[in-house]
């Protein structure tokens, strides 16, 4: 990555997966080794440009490999790096706090409407 990464480490880190795409690309192959239509499937509402413009800066960034077989069509595979399955524990951080979050809402409204 040729960029000059910011002081701060929580600026680094939005700095590498602030797109909302890259968190979902990231979720999905949290599993194991996708390819780009079943990554596009997915995530739905994402166009081809958009995706595979995320998937080269995540492979930029040393957060995922991408593998292209010498196949006719070509068959390309996305893969997360040692660095990219180490975002896991910001994932589950955010999956907890995203789930508390909608149980308070759930909560809120259900008083609003009692």
């Amino acid at each position: 990555m040729d960029k000059k990464l910011p002081d701060c480490p929580v600026e680094t880190t939005l700095t590498l997966i602030s797109d909302r795409w890259k968190v979902l690309i990231i979720r999905d192959l949290m599993g194991g080794t996708k390819r780009f239509g079943e990554i596009k499937k997915s995530i739905g509402s994402v166009s081809q440009k958009v995706l595979t413009a995320n998937l080269r800066s995540m492979e930029e960034s040393g957060l995922l490999c991408r593998r292209v077989y010498a196949e006719v069509p070509p068959r390309v595979e996305y893969t997360l790096t040692e660095t990219g399955y180490s975002l896991k524990p910001v994932l589950d951080a955010m999956w907890d706090w995203g789930m508390r979050y909608k149980s308070r809402e759930n909560s809120d409204s259900e008083r609003k409407n009692a």
